[in-house]
């Protein structure tokens, strides 16, 4: 019951940045009580955890393979999360997804029943 739309996808050198956002609208709940995650999927692989944050966004979760170079927040003024990503590399390459659930922050997609459209993030060596 949430609406979620991603921009700021493209193509990138690896070594260079992007920092995505996620708008929402929609909501049956305000935004700041949603948790929020950030998921990829390259061709071939299955959907796979980038980087969670609780509704606060007082707790973030990543997964192993961008630890130390993405980083999750939120803004619930403007009911935005955003995903920046340092460092990049070619097998960053994938769709990424924004997904948001009711509740605390969580790491697999069968606990997120919202989803955004995806967008395209394309980086070349």
């Amino acid at each position: 019951q949430v609406q979620l739309v991603e921009s700021g996808g493209g193509l990138v050198q690896a070594g260079g940045s992007l920092r995505l956002s996620c708008a929402a609208s929609g909501r049956t709940f305000p935004f700041s009580v949603y948790a929020m995650a950030w998921f990829r999927q390259a061709p071939g692989k299955e959907r796979e955890l980038v980087g969670a944050i609780s509704s606060s966004g007082g707790s973030t979760l990543y997964g192993n393979p961008v630890k130390g170079r993405f980083t999750i927040s939120r803004d619930n003024a403007k009911n935005t999360v955003y995903l920046q990503m340092n460092s990049l590399k070619p097998e960053d390459m994938a769709v990424y997804y924004c997904a948001a659930r009711l509740s605390g922050l969580a790491t697999t997609v069968g606990d997120f029943n919202s989803w955004g459209q995806g967008t395209q993030v394309t980086v070349s060596s």
